[in-house]
């Protein structure tokens, strides 16, 4: 948005990496680290998930508005070299991490209170994590969308057991397992944003949620908003491609869904199928398969279930390895070569995948428990 914070009916608030302003019933949160990508710090999760809490109680506070800094990314993400750095420190924090961030995902799914989430620019795991439980979320012409997890040893977490759900047919294990970036009609047609605005209508949002949080029903007003505003996508991919994502991601299994790409031969899929296949043989062979697991188990699964699921299999991740070689090789040493254990789909046994989603925690011991 081009409007920035400017005086009103608060003094700018200022937390690292956050800048926040209440006005005219509007709490504008801007995520503030442009040079990162406005990628998610520990302190950000922290100082976000505290305000929510204030703003709760907060009569001036009719509406949350959610957007990032600089004209690149609404979020791409977690800190993933703070991460990093929190598990190689041996403390323990980055465990904390985790509970801190699928807190507050989940309480913004949950919150009382309207929330806009304005995803024009790059908007990727962690980020789609603060997005997705907004009442409101908008694509704009920059929005690029990803879970990349696999990309990196790691799985679609922030509630993407849940939210990935909302995307038709096979689309949920596509986007999921492989981590492909789509574009703002994609994005629609996934279920993962609402409605698509021009850059004018983002920029006419510094008045357009004043009014609604004036209204009797802000949730009310901001659909109308959205109808009023929306722009029709273009031609969408993820559409023409549905019948080939069905029939290769609908098969019983990793392994399968690599074969029956590799078969494909209908010129219209042909080359979509090869890249799909190479993209499957860059990733960590573990993290497929566990990636493919938790979207299948996670099927029906309450939201706050997901989240325990997914902080269950984040336990997993580190004890297994592949997501500290993964950010080795491409976000530290960038010589992206991760060396993944094992090498291939078809060394991964079935015992060291479940050993992913067994119980670590009874039910009332649950770090996530209280959701």
């Amino acid at each position: 948005m081009e409007e920035r914070l400017r005086p009103g009916a608060s003094p700018v608030l200022a937390r690292e990496g956050l800048l926040a302003q209440i006005r005219d019933g509007v709490a504008w949160v801007t995520l503030d680290r442009p040079a990162a990508l406005n990628a998610l710090s520990l302190a950000m999760l922290e100082g976000l998930a505290q305000w929510l809490d204030e703003w709760e109680q907060d009569d001036r506070v009719r509406l949350v508005a959610l957007r990032g800094a600089g004209d690149k990314a609404f979020c791409a993400g977690g800190d993933i070299r703070e991460l990093r750095s929190l598990f190689v420190g041996g403390s323990g924090r980055h465990r904390h991490f985790f509970e801190v961030e699928y807190s507050l995902d989940h309480r913004i799914h949950t919150y009382p209170k309207p929330v806009v989430a304005v995803m024009d620019g790059i908007t990727m795991g962690g980020g789609m994590g603060i997005a997705q439980g907004a009442t409101l979320r908008i694509a704009g012409p920059r929005t690029r969308v990803a879970m990349p997890e696999t990309r990196i040893g790691f799985f679609p977490d922030v509630g993407g057991t849940w939210f990935l759900q909302r995307a038709p047919g096979k689309i949920p294990l596509y986007l999921g397992i492989v981590g492909v970036t789509i574009g703002p009609s994609d994005t629609l047609y996934a279920g993962l944003a609402d409605a698509l605005f021009s850059p004018e209508s983002i920029t006419a949002l510094a008045d357009e949620l004043p009014r609604a949080a004036a209204a009797a029903d802000p949730r009310r007003a901001l659909a109308e908003l959205a109808r009023r505003h929306a722009v029709a996508p273009s031609p969408c991919e993820l559409e023409a491609l549905r019948p080939a994502i069905d029939l290769h991601f609908g098969q019983p299994g990793v392994a399968a869904i690599h074969d029956s790409l590799a078969s494909e031969s209908r010129p219209e899929y042909e080359g979509w199928a090869a890249k799909t296949t190479a993209l499957l043989e860059e990733r960590s062979p573990t993290l497929l398969r566990v990636a493919f697991e938790q979207l299948t188990r996670g099927r029906g699964l309450s939201l706050a279930d997901c989240f325990r699921l997914e902080l269950n299999l984040i336990h997993g991740c580190f004890d297994h390895g592949d997501f500290v070689e993964g950010v080795r090789a491409l976000i530290v040493d960038k010589d992206n070569s991760p060396r993944w254990n094992p090498p291939s789909l078809g060394h991964v046994t079935d015992a060291s995948v479940e050993a992913f989603f067994a119980p670590r925690w009874k039910p009332p011991e649950h770090p996530l428990r209280h959701l």
